[in-house]
């Protein structure tokens, strides 16, 4: 459905935000992208579908999608149409001035499609449909926001959606019934998601495979039970180590040493060695290449 392939993306002052990241998503497939802030998830996507803004473009690798370069295709036909995108705060996404309904609508407008705005807003799991078409965004809460603009995402049946950070500042009963959502689309219409977020608990409930992104790389990919279980990058398993435990107690957070870098000073090598315990002075020289899912010089080394 999506294959990135080596895909740079770079500021018009040539900056590489993007360094070449491969990343795949398949029809009916939940893939979750995880890592810090900064790393270069949500450019990625913004970029190849022509969303990044003036000034970034995509100057490197391949993006495919459904079979056609993305290079050469009409991204504005494509964006809602073919592939839906729910963004990280539904507050900035959703028009202050226009009714729900009349935003919902138009999302299917756009692309000569007749949307059943009641009906879509009751698929998302919207309360008293009917009434909402006539609310404007400020006259319901962030869940309900949130819910609108999946069904804004959904409005024309994409074979895509790219959902980031879709559950940021929910309540956890809200945030289980967008995930719950997010896996029926898959099950019942075949929708393809890629999962944008720095939780690994959404991903672990979820996803079927895990992209994680250091740098503006992909450094592990692999399914949710072999992440989880047995991470090999040391990136990964430092994320891993560093979530909240209830067994915890009252102990002091678990945390990665350092910062990420910034793209304009990455570091010679492998991008993580500076907060590497297992960094040598290869790491230190030598970019590692992908091998089966791995980044690593040392993948599945002691952590």
């Amino acid at each position: 459905m999506l294959n990135l392939e080596s895909v740079v993306v770079t500021t018009r002052s040539g900056v590489r935000l993007v360094d070449g990241v491969d990343l795949t998503v398949g029809a009916g497939e939940i893939v979750g992208l995880v890592g810090e802030s900064g790393s270069g998830k949500t450019v990625t996507t913004t970029a190849v579908f022509g969303l990044a803004g003036p000034g970034v473009a995509v100057t490197g690798g391949r993006a495919v999608f459904d079979g056609n370069d993305l290079a050469g295709a009409d991204l504005r036909r494509l964006r809602g149409a073919q592939v839906g995108f729910v963004f990280q705060d539904p507050s900035t996404a959703l028009h202050p001035l226009l009714r729900i309904g009349d935003q919902i609508a138009e999302a299917g407008q756009v692309h000569g499609r007749r949307v059943d705005v009641a009906a879509a807003l009751a698929e998302v799991g919207v309360p008293d449909p009917a009434r909402r078409v006539r609310q404007y965004p400020h006259e319901l809460s962030g869940g309900l926001r949130q819910r609108v603009a999946i069904a804004i995402a959904l409005a024309n049946r994409p074979k895509l959606v790219v959902a980031d950070e879709p559950t940021t500042a929910l309540d956890v009963t809200v945030q289980m019934q967008v995930l719950r959502l997010l896996a029926r689309m898959r099950d019942e219409q075949g929708t393809a998601t890629l999962l944008i977020t720095h939780d690994l608990g959404l991903v672990a409930e979820v996803a079927d495979r895990v992209a994680v992104m250091y740098a503006g790389r992909v450094v592990e990919t692999g399914t949710v039970a072999q992440i989880f279980a047995a991470a090999r990058h040391p990136y990964t398993r430092a994320l891993l180590a560093s979530r909240p435990r209830l067994a915890a107690g009252r102990s002091a957070l678990p945390v990665i040493g350092g910062a990420p870098p910034v793209p304009a000073a990455r570091p010679a090598g492998c991008a993580f060695h500076p907060r590497c315990a297992l960094a040598t002075d290869l790491c230190a020289t030598v970019a590692p290449e992908p091998a089966d899912g791995v980044a690593c010089h040392f993948a599945g080394g002691p952590s």
